[in-house]
């Protein structure tokens, strides 16, 4: 479980993060909507320890983040994979050695299990003929395919994923959200998606959540947040559709 409390983050004048709390339960899916610049992928950043909160603290099963050092807070870090919003992918590698990179940098597979773990990932995103060509080959949706692969290849505890459906069409949105829904049913894993994209908020939530202004507003089921008589929901919905809700088969 990840639990966050009274997490406080800011940027000189510019308060992001102003007290939130959030429990992350073992195997859901909590999705954190939000307008742009309201402090999304920075929350992302902190569970991660890419950033550090100015107070408050983030507990991953039971340990309190804030005091991890060296090798603990390395093994701490090996729970955790991560979808960028930009896929994140080295250029210089191929596909493959971009999804094996992982397994080789913490040396604990042999070259035979690397490879044969690589390809099982490929296979699962659908992209097993593109192995040997390299980022600038390949279109925005499979690159966020490949990134997809790269994460599974890691069998994370937990999987966070930085508004993994913008810049792609809606076709390829609800491709990547069906993939995204499938590696959670099957792998039983803990994730966390941050968007503004409320069909793919909608379609993947267990829990779903408002930051607006610093604070969650909301916090509730996809259900509820449809029926909040609250302003902040209204305003950031308004507008939606049921007709747009993914259909998951």
């Amino acid at each position: 479980m990840i639990q966050i409390k009274n997490l406080h983050k800011a940027f000189n004048d510019l308060v992001v993060l102003n007290g939130i709390n959030i429990d992350i339960e073992d195997g859901r899916s909590t999705v954190i909507l939000g307008k742009s610049g309201q402090g999304k992928s920075v929350l992302l950043k902190l569970i991660t320890r890419l950033l550090y909160p100015d107070s408050g603290n983030i507990y991953i099963d039971g340990e309190d983040l804030g005091l991890l050092t060296g090798k603990y807070l390395d093994s701490c870090r090996l729970k955790f994979g991560m979808l960028f919003q930009s896929a994140a992918l080295f250029d210089s590698l191929n596909v493959f050695d971009n999804i094996g990179i992982g397994l080789k940098a913490h040396n604990l597979f042999s070259e035979s299990e690397i490879n044969s773990i690589t390809s099982e990932s490929l296979d699962r995103v659908g992209l097993s003929e593109v192995g040997e060509k390299f980022p600038a080959q390949l279109s925005g949706g499979m690159r966020k395919r490949v990134g997809l692969a790269r994460v599974f290849a890691m069998k994370p505890q937990y999987i966070l994923y930085d508004e993994p459906t913008t810049g792609l069409d809606p076709v390829t949105s609800a491709q990547i959200a069906k993939m995204i829904k499938e590696m959670q049913e099957d792998l039983k894993v803990t994730s966390v998606i941050v968007t503004h994209d409320i069909p793919t908020g909608f379609f993947l939530a267990d829990q779903i959540v408002l930051l607006d202004q610093g604070n969650f507003s909301f916090s509730g089921s996809v259900k509820d947040m449809r029926n909040s008589p609250l302003d902040s929901v209204q305003e950031f919905i308004s507008g939606y559709k049921e007709e747009a809700d993914l259909k998951y088969r």
